[in-house]
């Protein structure tokens, strides 16, 4: 049986000692999109050692940052193919600005194993501290795994974040390139499904899809520069829900809600009758 929640939910799944550098950051600012305008010094912050600052979404890919093997669903209880799944869910809380360079240990817990009937999704976080043990950021996300449900288990919640019922503060447009999902790949995800032509038509698309944590950073990034000046710092965390696939070159729509101590916030790919991407997300400040 690849599920089994009565080993799954709680289990540990490991504890992982990793360090980043300056240029680990810059690559992974680099591959969200960051420098397209190379004069601009809001867009310097992310693109070069001077005055570097950390977008939080780097806590994602801090800890497999440099590995170079296609990743596997394998963990206590759980044996999935990796053609299977998608990202769900993801969200980081920054305890503190994340240091453009350091050493931290991250440890992996499983929350949840959800039964939604044709698909199971798999719910896990994460807590990254210091070498002095004080907290780093906590990241908790969720991977649905098509045709792995029926299992039994329960269905679960569902945490809705509606946008308010009126027009958007702000709407913006961020254009993805055609090479995005090669150059995010560099950043520790090896998945073929976002690199292969043959692995991704064999997973039900019709070409390679931007990975769901490129468009998570991109969209961070995004809402970042047009409603808080750029300034990561003033990021506490920001959470969401992949509603659906980008293909690498798509042009990505945002609309923004200002609340008292958040964004509220959708995505849309523009090319593709603005199918949402992202739903149910909140960057609180």
């Amino acid at each position: 049986m690849p599920i089994d929640p009565s080993i799954a939910i709680g289990a540990e799944v490991g504890e992982v000692t990793f360090s980043w550098s300056e240029s680990d950051v810059l690559l992974y600012h680099l591959a969200l999109g960051a420098g397209a305008n190379p004069v601009d010094e809001r867009e310097l912050r992310y693109a070069t050692e001077r005055d570097l600052r950390v977008l939080p979404t780097f806590a994602t890919v801090a800890a497999t940052f440099h590995s170079t093997r296609p990743p596997a669903v394998s963990l206590p209880g759980v044996e999935i193919d990796l053609a299977k799944v998608v990202h769900g869910t993801q969200s980081v809380t920054a305890h503190r600005p994340l240091p453009a360079a350091g050493k931290a240990t991250a440890r992996t817990r499983i929350l949840d194993v959800l039964d939604k009937g044709k698909a199971a999704v798999i719910v896990q976080e994460t807590t990254a501290t210091d070498q002095d043990g004080s907290p780093l950021w906590t990241a908790q996300s969720s991977i649905f795994a098509r045709g792995e449900g029926g299992f039994g288990g329960t269905r679960g919640s569902s945490d809705k974040v509606p946008p308010p019922s009126r027009e958007p503060d702000a709407v913006i447009d961020t254009p993805t390139l055609p090479q995005q999902a090669l150059l995010y790949r560099l950043c520790g995800d090896r998945n073929p499904l976002h690199s292969d032509p043959a692995f991704a038509k064999a997973a039900g698309f019709e070409v390679p899809i931007l990975h769901g944590l490129c468009t998570y950073g991109v969209v961070a990034k995004a809402v970042t520069d047009a409603m808080l000046d750029a300034d990561v710092h003033r990021i506490g965390s920001f959470s969401a829900k992949f509603a659906g696939i980008v293909l690498p070159g798509e042009t990505l729509r945002t609309r923004i809600w200002r609340e008292p101590d958040r964004l509220v916030l959708t995505t849309c790919a523009v090319e593709r009758d603005e199918a949402p991407v992202l739903s149910d997300a909140s960057l609180t400040l």
